[in-house]
């Protein structure tokens, strides 16, 4: 079944280039498209050449743009003792251990990060059923597992990025909005693509970064030079 495309959608695809091109022209082309009556978010999307099913070459981390994300994150905090204040007093919206738990378990899912002292994670792992298919259980791949939990705290409330590799090998993350300086959005859209490059699974043979793709909420992809 085909998606019907909006008129403006359909617009802004006849401006679309024939062939890759460079970061800084594809954002020009992004922010160029029609706005429409709110401020979409601005998402980078790369086709990686790597075996999702081998575990040695999942991708799964977490990374601070240069210019954030323009939006800032629900964060809670599954500690006790003195990093409960400190969780709280870094901008947490909950923190705590047995009663947090059962208020999750309970079906409270209001937030959009949850971080994990170590110490706790024997606790927390009962909500794992829970929290895995939503994507917010603590990790200590995704920084989401630490025992500073004042800077977890400030860096995902701000907007730090947790990022994973889908079925088809594909990783997409926000990289800003339509109302950013083109600059900033460069920036953030290098750092991104620098920080997968480090991450390249020493398993995978042949293209690392295969397509990249530039798009906002609601227009179509402009695709990007993997080298630029």
């Amino acid at each position: 079944m085909r998606t019907k495309r909006s008129k403006r959608w359909r617009q802004n695809a006849q401006a679309l280039p024939a062939t890759p091109v460079s970061v800084e022209e594809a954002v020009k082309r992004v922010l160029g498209f029609s706005k429409g009556k709110f401020d979409q978010t601005v998402e980078l999307v790369c086709n990686l050449g790597i075996d999702p099913k081998q575990a040695d070459q999942a991708l799964r981390g977490s990374v601070s743009l240069p210019h954030g994300i323009g939006a800032t994150k629900r964060v809670i905090v599954f500690c006790d003792g003195a990093d409960v204040e400190k969780a709280l007093a870094a901008g947490a919206m909950e923190a705590g251990l047995d009663d947090l738990i059962k208020k999750v378990q309970d079906g409270w899912m209001d937030f959009d990060v949850a971080i994990a002292t170590p110490p706790t994670m024997r606790n927390v792992s009962k909500l794992g059923r829970v929290l895995g298919p939503q994507g917010k259980m603590p990790s200590p791949k995704s920084g989401t597992v630490t025992t500073d939990v004042a800077t977890a705290v400030r860096e995902y409330a701000a907007g730090k990025l947790e990022y994973r590799n889908d079925a088809g090998g594909n990783v997409a993350v926000p990289v800003g909005k339509m109302s950013f300086p083109p600059d900033k959005l460069v920036e953030n859209v290098k750092s991104f693509l620098d920080h997968v490059r480090r991450r390249k699974p020493a398993t995978s043979k042949g293209t690392y970064l295969k397509k990249v793709f530039l798009t906002a909420t609601m227009t179509p992809s402009v695709c990007v030079e993997p080298l630029a």
